[in-house]
């Protein structure tokens, strides 16, 4: 297959999800509209949230493959300082959800539980997102080593 024909699957296939995830965006507002435990409602919340920002990506890749969006090894050079500076406040968070997930061990406090360990798993995401940026940032000439 060539890159051309890969690319075109690669667009079809994000089209197709972002229809997926424009369902899910308004199954999880029917529901978090609906009931009435806020607890419930907070967890729709969180995946039409989610959806919302899985849709923006999936757009964002079809973009990339259209030429419409680039990234020089300039433009990550130049805010990599902040990044740096932010991947220790994530590196903090995630040290403080642990924290806060041995304090739950053995205390049958299943919600709080339930939140934490979607915190967590939360902000492990994000320093995984800023770890693999960073191997963006070493294959990109001149900045690679």
């Amino acid at each position: 297959m060539s890159t051309k024909e890969m690319q075109a699957k690669l667009i079809a296939n994000m089209e197709r999800w972002q229809q997926v995830e424009a369902n899910a965006i308004k199954t999880t507002a029917d529901i978090a509209a609906k009931v009435k435990n806020p607890i419930i409602k907070h967890v729709m919340e969180i995946i039409k949230r989610d959806s919302e920002m899985h849709a923006l990506t999936q757009k964002m890749i079809v973009d990339t493959l259209k030429g419409t969006y680039t990234m020089t090894p300039d433009e990550l050079a130049d805010v990599w300082t902040e990044i740096e500076k932010h991947i220790e406040t994530e590196r903090q968070t995630i040290e403080l959800a642990k924290e806060a997930k041995s304090y739950l061990k053995g205390a049958k406090m299943t919600v709080q539980e339930y939140l934490v360990e979607y915190l967590l798993a939360d902000e492990e995401k994000h320093n995984a997102l800023l770890d693999q940026l960073a191997t963006i940032k070493k294959g990109m000439y001149p900045y690679g080593s």
